[in-house]
């Protein structure tokens, strides 16, 4: 990778952010141990807010799909699923994870003193708005460990959000509760959900308040700062600590604005990602855009645990509204029009789009996509081949070769 040149500045409140995940790991792994508390898993953006509002600890898989990329560990542990069956061409957080369980280890181990495993659940609950994967996924842990396994079928490709859509996954939603409770031992308390769900809609909001900070010229926050600041929102939305986290984090944030001071030395381009996070490269992608003075400052990705319809007086009914609204979940149509306002909103100079080879769900640029919009807006964009997390599939060498290429192009139309 490039020699690095302009430095991405730390955020303070990280200390505190890494205490609250180190706390959320712990919580999980003593409930584990002492099965003093039930223990669902759910997708990263399923109903975890009703299985909190029973009294559910949550693991979700995603996350540690994410951090078995992060730590460079998936590599290694995919083929060990694809012996099992499991194509390479499928999820390599699937795979990734799968492999991780079926090796006996974990990156929680070593970043945490005394866990030793993952806490095994007494139910999983998916939701396929984000792909039939995780469906297949949580159904291979129910039979390896006997528990239920209950899910929501949403819809895909969905234009206008209609009061049809609504109704059958807010149906879909209710019925897990007579399983739910019966698993729980509590039955369903209106209220709990009500005040989880008034969490998870604080959280939500906050994150998009950090988030938006980017769009300030400098920006103080960068893309890869979000992947990394984005985890109390995934795995602690609706309690009470990531709406004190994201409190302290956008104060600085602030404090940086106010100062005019980015996230970088010297950000002289902006750029805007779409799709999937290359987990094992965020280091030396981070430091690559530095040395070219590039701020990568906003993306699809980060901004899919923005639920701006939840609204704890209509739990159910929101929650469906929520969780279909997704962008994932959209039609091209919709889906080019909100990259469209991103780009106008963050005022960026360029589109990165990431073809992750394992994640077409989450690929935007198969379909002529990055070619209507560069017409509609004349805003250049490039496409960088790899995978989530599977590094046989990135070329470092092509990437920089690439990158550095867009990166001139960029100042020659400055």
């Amino acid at each position: 990778m490039a020699e690095e040149k302009a430095k991405r500045k730390k955020i303070k409140a990280t200390g505190q952010m890494q205490k609250i995940m180190a706390d959320y790991f712990y919580e999980l792994n003593d409930a584990a141990m002492s099965g003093d508390k039930k223990i669902a898993w759910c997708t990263s953006v399923g109903p975890a807010e009703i299985l909190r509002g029973m009294g559910f600890l949550v693991h979700f898989p995603e996350n540690h799909g994410a951090m078995l990329g992060a730590t460079r560990m998936a590599t290694d542990l995919i083929p060990h699923a694809n012996a099992l069956g499991y194509s390479p061409d499928i999820c390599s957080y699937l795979t990734a994870d799968i492999g991780a369980y079926v090796k006996g280890i974990t990156p929680l181990s070593k970043a945490y003193e005394g866990i030793e495993s993952l806490p095994k659940p007494d139910v999983l609950i998916y939701n396929t708005n984000q792909c039939r994967d995780v469906k297949d996924w949580f159904a291979w842990y129910a039979r390896e460990f006997k528990v239920p396994l209950l899910g929501i079928e949403t819809y895909v490709g969905v234009g206008d959000v209609t009061e049809d859509h609504i109704i059958s996954i807010a149906k879909q939603m209710e019925a897990l509760i007579p399983s739910l409770e019966e698993i729980s031992g509590r039955k369903s308390d209106r209220d709990e959900l009500k005040r989880v769900l008034a969490l998870s809609r604080e959280c939500s909001d906050l994150w998009k308040e950090v988030l938006d900070t980017a769009s300030a010229v400098p920006s103080p926050l960068t893309f890869f700062d979000g992947t990394i600041h984005m985890g109390p929102a995934v795995v602690l939305r609706g309690t009470q600590q990531p709406v004190d986290y994201y409190k302290t984090l956008l104060a600085e944030l602030k404090e940086r604005i106010e100062n005019k001071e980015g996230a970088m030395d010297d950000e002289q381009f902006r750029l805007y990602w779409d799709g999937m996070p290359v987990w094992g490269r965020l280091s030396a992608h981070a430091k690559l855009f530095a040395s070219l003075n590039t701020n990568v400052l906003a993306s699809t990705y980060c901004n899919s645990w923005i639920f701006a319809e939840f609204d704890a007086d209509d739990p159910f009914n929101s929650m469906a509204r929520a969780y279909t609204k997704l962008f994932i979940v959209r039609s091209d149509e919709t889906k080019e029009q909100y990259i469209k306002d991103m780009m106008a909103f963050f005022k960026v100079d360029g589109i990165i789009y990431h073809d992750a080879k394992t994640c077409p769900n989450n690929s935007n640029c198969r379909y002529g996509m990055p070619q209507r919009l560069e017409k509609e807006t004349s805003i250049p964009s490039l496409t960088i081949n790899g995978d989530l997390n599977d590094m046989r599939l990135v070329s470092d060498e092509q990437t920089k070769t690439n990158v550095e290429a867009f990166v001139e192009q960029l100042a020659e139309r400055k």
